[in-house]
């Protein structure tokens, strides 16, 4: 085992890998040098065949050529006697084996020992071959391992005259001295690897000997502080990396051990602040038994005081734990889910519930944190803010796509045709001043939410104030046929209020009125005292109704029955909501009936103040 562990060191894996890097090297540089030479000298000796076939093929074409044309009388050719002494001369110098061979393939002239033999036959040798059919590549040469047991190679060249081939000179020659230059080569460089790798394994146990030491001196300190003991330092033997390691070591020392002491003021903070903070907390241990909860906690989940301490977490939040386990697993460790709880006062209140795991050390999720918070109120606003903003982009972007597109139609040669032009222009206004409309009605809702909206009351006759309301939509009214009928109780004289609003509250309603009324139909606008405090005013049709899914939130913002029409006529969606407003304003209240296909009225009541109530 401590042979092995030996091994693991980093000291003996530098030696190795600084080993194997050199000898990586060498052998990458050797198998390149070597296979460079290799190559170069076998070229080498085949340019010299090449060249000497050429030169020889150059010689013996004269004496071929007189061979061709006279035979002497003893069957002998001219000229055979000077080839082979040629020959056998130039074995002498060269020491390769030279056949001269005619046009038929003949072997006339040899410098082997048993020419005898060889003389007068025919050489059927594929380089032959080829040579005799006048093939000059380069490739036109053999490699083959002879009797003897040694390499060769040979080649042959063609001996023309007048571009007819006439013989051909074929060599032979051994090929055992290149091979066994490239061995003596190869030896040389396996004997510098062997002392290279000797040498850099000398040299790389001094080296690692000099970065392995600071580092068990740093490992021994580590261990010393993880003891707890903050007082000794690292000694520093240089002022390279490990040096640099050293110092910061003895720098992380000192702030670990500050950091402990700030970590026990910290505790008795934290406890302060659990036991004062507004949010619950409540910290389960790894079998989910609830080990701390605070005041705020017990408040929000309704317990005793020692009621949930031992109890399971997930009884205590009243959740399922499988599917509270698989929405946290499900979303991003820390995402909020939401629990709803209902008050003693039967109040809907949600609870954002953050599930925070407890890590340690080797030891995994030891524990949950878990964090309420009420979040109830804030709920609510954001899905108003929510609708109210999409309400309100979509009302502005429907003008807005309008008046671009005309603008742009305009713009590429609409504006030339007077008669499309000027209806262009004049939907580009209307839908302008339908968002005027729209951004003005905001406005008024928003003063009226926020109380700035100040009532100018003074004393209006009910009376007069629906017959001026009647006059204002006449001429609406006598294009669709639609009659209406103004009814006011005897007893009702003067009423305190805000005309301006007041009408703006009538002129709503008698408008929708006259949109979803049909041609020929009929509008009763009416006032009486429902009690002696409360003047009750209603506006009733005969036209389609509504259905009675959407009652519930006919005086929503920007809630319409019929979305294209409401939009089509002009309206912003907005006009009940103002409506409501501005009768609650005025103390009253304000409530509509409506039956499907059989008309609608929507009525409001006012508080009843006498003048002399008020002098």
């Amino acid at each position: 085992m401590k042979g092995f562990r030996f091994v693991r060191t980093i000291q003996i894996k530098f030696i190795l890998i600084y080993v194997l890097l050199i000898l990586f090297a060498m052998q990458l540089i050797g198998i390149y040098f070597v296979r460079t030479t290799e190559s170069s000298f076998m070229n080498n000796f085949t340019d010299t065949l090449n060249k000497q076939a050429l030169l020889l093929a150059d010689y013996v074409e004269p004496k071929l050529s007189v061979n061709q044309e006279s035979k002497s009388g003893d069957g002998k050719k001219p000229g055979e006697e000077s080839i082979t002494d040629f020959v056998m001369e130039w074995n002498r110098v060269s020491n390769w084996d030279i056949q001269i061979i005619d046009a038929s393939g003949i072997v006339i002239s040899t410098s082997q020992q048993n020419s005898k033999s060889i003389v007068g036959q025919k050489n059927t040798q594929l380089v032959v071959s080829r040579a005799l059919q006048n093939i000059k590549d380069k490739d036109n040469e053999q490699v083959f391992l002879d009797t003897d047991g040694y390499r060769k190679k040979a080649i042959a060249k063609p001996v023309s005259s007048d571009t007819k081939v006439i013989g051909a000179v074929y060599i032979v020659a051994s090929m055992e001295e290149i091979y066994n230059t490239t061995t003596r080569i190869n030896r040389i460089f396996l004997s510098g690897t062997l002392i290279s790798v000797a040498m850099t394994a000398l040299l790389g146990v001094i080296l690692s000997h000099t970065i392995t030491s600071p580092i068990k001196e740093i490992t021994k300190q580590v261990t010393s502080v993880a003891e707890g003991n903050f007082n000794q330092k690292v000694k520093v033997f240089s002022y390279d990396e490990i040096g640099q390691l050293s110092f910061a070591f003895n720098y992380m020392t000192n702030r670990l051990k500050e950091a402990l002491s700030v970590n026990e003021e910290e505790k008795e903070k934290l406890s302060s602040i659990l036991s004062n903070m507004s949010d619950g907390v409540v910290a389960a241990d790894d079998q989910d038994h609830v080990i701390l909860i605070n005041q705020r906690a017990k408040q929000m989940l309704q317990l005793e005081e020692n009621e949930a301490l031992g109890s399971n977490l997930y009884k205590v939040l009243e959740l399922d734990k499988e599917v509270a386990l698989s929405r946290i697993n499900g979303e991003q460790r820390g995402t909020p889910i939401m629990i709803e709880r209902i008050q003693p006062q039967d109040e809907d209140r949600k609870i954002r519930v953050t599930f925070t795991p407890i890590h340690r050390r080797d030891l995994g999720v030891t524990g949950t944190i878990v964090v309420l918070h009420d979040v109830t109120e804030q709920e609510e606003l954001e899905l108003a803010r929510r609708e109210f903003v999409a309400n309100v982009s979509h009302e502005l972007r429907t003008p807005l796509t309008t008046i671009k597109s005309y603008l742009e139609a305009l713009e590429d040669g609409a504006l030339e045709e007077p008669a499309l032009a000027h209806r262009f222009i004049g939907v580009t206004r209307s839908e302008t001043e339908r968002m005027i409309r729209l951004v003005t009605d905001l406005l008024h809702l928003s003063r009226l939410d926020s109380k700035q909206a100040i009532l100018a009351k003074s004393w209006t006759s009910v009376g007069e104030m629906l017959d001026e309301v009647a006059d204002r939509f006449s001429f609406q009214l006598q294009q669709r046929r639609i009659d209406i009928a103004i009814e006011v109780a005897d007893e009702i004289g003067e009423v305190l209020l805000d005309r301006d609003k007041i009408d703006q509250v009538l002129d709503n309603l008698v408008s929708n009125a006259i949109k979803y009324t049909g041609d020929g139909g009929q509008i009763t606008v009416s006032a009486r005292l429902s009690d002696s405090e409360t003047v009750e005013v209603a506006v009733k049709d005969n036209g389609i109704g509504i259905p009675k899914k959407d009652l519930d939130r006919i005086f929503e913002r920007f809630y319409r029955v019929d979305k294209a029409r409401s939009r089509n006529m002009g309206g912003t969606g907005l006009g009940l909501s103002i409506a409501r407003e501005i009768i609650k304003a005025h103390g009253g209240a304000i409530v509509l009936e409506s039956e499907y296909n059989h008309g609608t009225k929507v009525t409001f009541t006012l508080p009843y103040v006498r003048e002399e109530e008020t002098a």
